[in-house]
């Protein structure tokens, strides 16, 4: 596994054996003609990094041939619908904006829509990249913290002092969002704690422990968030996989039928976990990228996929 923090036990109702799909024609078929609506994981999935798995965008070009809708969820919280959109373009996967359902959009849309920020309550302190920011923006949610580079340095003594005053803290702040900061330092971390400890309302994009890369691991955006969540003492509501606000979220984006939805990742404790809490009518596993075989036959293992395949573009291989 990868250092997910107390996983639970495999509740009971949890199909044991998945069915494995690679190679076979007639369950692909079966597979695919169950559902109406495919949700697609990216990092691990679609690609690694900058590299396109082998035949996926044939995949889903084949998926949307036989009537298929194609909806990419993603953790990925550093890019916006619209980065999204322009990555998906230049590895040939066909896409709209409208098919994009990122945790920074989710995070926004939670934001302005269930919270309704009070005016003089309402900017966010982002932890974060550029795809956050964008998304709050288009939300029309007043957003500090993020790229600034006022944030992006060392604490100096001065630091210390102005944000123990709170002189330095803006008043306006309501709410501290947390997502993947490829910048994220000891001044951004300490601003955000002192906000929640000043009463902010604490928001995650997602807490992936890890993000694949390169056919490698880094660091994800729940290893940012895990030193404020333990020196505030507070844990944030989660508005990635496998939260549910992300599938009542989506559901309601694109008005699909659960039962005739299929949820497609790498992860057992994000897209596999979010596909059956979210009571889909199934979920498929493939191999490309954090998660194996051997971490759902686990005794503790955190979810079990119904379904199977080394790889997406075996389910190209159809008749």
């Amino acid at each position: 596994m990868t250092g997910e923090r107390n996983i639970p036990q495999r509740p009971i109702d949890m199909a044991s054996s998945p069915k494995y799909l690679t190679g076979d024609k007639a369950s692909i078929n079966e597979f695919i003609d169950k559902f109406d609506t495919f949700l697609f994981d990216c990092d691990g999935v679609l690609w690694s990094g900058d590299h396109v798995f082998d035949g996926v965008p044939e995949t889903i070009m084949m998926l949307k041939a036989r009537g298929k809708r194609t909806v990419f969820v993603t953790n990925n919280s550093t890019k916006s619908r619209e980065d999204y959109l322009q990555k998906l373009s230049n590895l040939h996967i066909p896409c709209e904006k409208e098919d994009v359902f990122g945790s920074s959009y989710s995070a926004a849309v939670y934001i302005s829509h269930i919270l309704k920020l009070p005016s003089g309550k309402n900017k966010v302190f982002a932890i974060g990249e550029a795809g956050v920011e964008k998304e709050l923006a288009a939300e029309g949610i007043p957003c500090i913290g993020g790229t600034d580079p006022n944030f992006r340095r060392d604490i100096t003594p001065d630091d210390f002092k102005a944000l123990a005053e709170g002189t330095s803290l803006d008043p306006e702040v309501g709410v501290v969002l947390c997502g993947l900061d490829f910048h994220i330092n000891y001044l951004k971390l300490s601003t955000a704690l002192h906000y929640l400890q000043r009463g902010a309302i604490f928001l995650a994009t997602n807490t992936d422990s890890t993000l694949p890369m390169h056919h490698s691991f880094f660091m994800g955006a729940g290893s940012c968030m895990i030193p404020l969540e333990y020196a505030s003492g507070k844990k944030p509501l989660e508005l990635g996989k496998p939260s549910q606000a992300m599938m009542d979220a989506v559901e309601g984006k694109f008005q699909l039928d659960r039962s005739k939805t299929c949820m497609i990742g790498d992860r057992l404790n994000t897209d596999i976990k979010f596909g059956i809490e979210g009571k889909l009518g199934g979920t498929l596993h493939v191999l490309t990228g954090v998660h194996k075989k051997e971490d759902w036959d686990r005794e503790d293992a955190v979810a079990v996929p119904a379904y199977y395949a080394d790889k997406l573009s075996d389910l190209a291989v159809v008749a």
